[in-house]
């Protein structure tokens, strides 16, 4: 496909799709218990809005990815939003929990505004380009969840926990009007059926460097997970940190993130998109090393352990944009599955890191076990970008 036939939509429509794909998992968790207790359910049902909303969007990603390459990618954006605006409305009006998380598994069809847009700056852009837009997109990816529990707990505060709700419904139908204008369709050369895009999986699948990308993306990601699953732990059972300050110390590790996907923005259209990687790895690896040898030396404090993971952060934004586009360029008419698999894969090792790291972290071996899991899956992902350089340096 000649890139230079397609009309690219603007940046900001794509920030906002992504945006509001990943503010809707978490903008409501202040109202979990209100929301369990005016529908007079248990908690840990009430919990399934976010545990289940995450492993639908996971499966989603496996669908959406595939049907815009079949379909194009603007039916399904448009598609995702139209689904997540009736859903916004069906949690509005629930009267009971059943019907509740129906409507809220539903909302997960918004992740198309994710996936498919990673899709589309590839249908648009050179690889190294489409790393740089990443970049600037994954600012919002990270900015978004941090901001959407604030803007949530306010709704509930001043209206009650459907405000939420009320305001996903606004977001999407206004998002909507605006992919109605700006989002035309960039995948001029779409599977002409189901059956031959399955068919061409095997070149994909079979493909040493997409692999490479893919689990270069997962462990990446699943260092951030495994932080989320142990720094909450760590900061009460070493630190004793309360309640209301470890929210900001959680956050440290997205404000790493958001500088470093600042500088991927910035340098990745100059560099090689295993250049980035690789330096996001190391960036990681670096930080991570020099906090477990501190805390090792017995040096345990809030700053050392939680400014080695702001490091953590800065080499995932440096890193993803640049995996991101290269998965997608492996097969570029297969652009919206790579989005797809590799997002689930994502989604999948994080998961996985996030319960390891939960069952074997201790009160004896918090800091270094927390650190210690954080750099065993920094150092894969680093294991994973130096064979896409060991492949392309082959294929040279």
């Amino acid at each position: 496909m000649n890139q230079e036939t397609v009309n690219p939509p603007r940046l900001v429509t794509l920030i906002l799709l992504s945006g509001l794909s990943i503010v809707s998992l978490n903008m409501f968790l202040p109202s979990l218990s209100n929301i369990a207790a005016e529908f007079d359910a248990p908690y840990a049902l009430v919990n399934l809005s976010i545990a289940g909303y995450a492993a639908m969007t996971a499966a989603l990603q496996l669908i959406m990815g595939p049907l815009s390459d079949r379909f194009g990618r603007r039916p399904v954006i448009l598609s995702g939003l139209v689904l997540f605006g009736l859903a916004s409305f069906g949690c509005l009006l629930a009267p009971n929990v059943t019907v509740f998380l129906l409507f809220r598994m539903m909302q997960a069809a918004i992740i198309s505004g994710h996936t498919v847009s990673l899709a589309v700056i590839r249908d648009t852009s050179g690889s190294r380009k489409s790393a740089s837009l990443m970049g600037y997109l994954a600012m919002a990816y990270a900015i978004a969840p941090m901001l959407g529990p604030m803007f949530g707990g306010a709704l509930d505060g001043l209206f009650g926990w459907r405000a939420s709700f009320a305001a996903f419904l606004v977001f999407g139908l206004s998002v909507f009007a605006l992919c109605l204008f700006d989002l035309r369709e960039t995948n001029l050369s779409p599977s002409q059926t189901m059956g031959q895009q399955f068919r061409a999986y095997p070149e994909l699948f079979g493909s040493r460097r997409f692999w490479g990308y893919a689990l270069c993306m997962a462990f990446s990601i699943g260092g951030f997970y495994a932080f989320l699953g142990g720094a909450p732990f760590v900061a009460t059972v070493l630190f004793g940190i309360p309640t209301v300050e470890l929210g900001l110390y959680i956050g440290s590790i997205t404000c790493g993130f958001v500088f470093g996907s600042f500088l991927a923005g910035r340098f990745a259209a100059r560099h090689a998109l295993t250049t980035m990687m690789i330096a996001g790895r190391l960036v990681a690896c670096a930080g991570l090393i020099s906090g477990l040898v501190i805390v090792l030396l017995g040096y345990v404090h809030p700053v050392t352990l939680f400014g080695a993971c702001i490091f953590y952060g800065m080499g995932n934004g440096i890193t993803m944009p640049g995996s991101n586009a290269g998965a997608l360029s492996v097969r570029p008419k297969l652009a919206g599955s790579a989005a797809g698999l590799s997002g689930a894969l994502t989604v999948g090792g994080g998961a996985v890191m996030s319960a390891i790291t939960g069952a074997v972290l201790t009160e004896h071996n918090a800091a270094y076990g927390l650190l210690g899991m954080m750099l065993l899956s920094a150092v894969l992902g680093l294991f994973a970008a130096i064979s896409v350089l060991w492949v392309d340096r082959r294929e040279m």
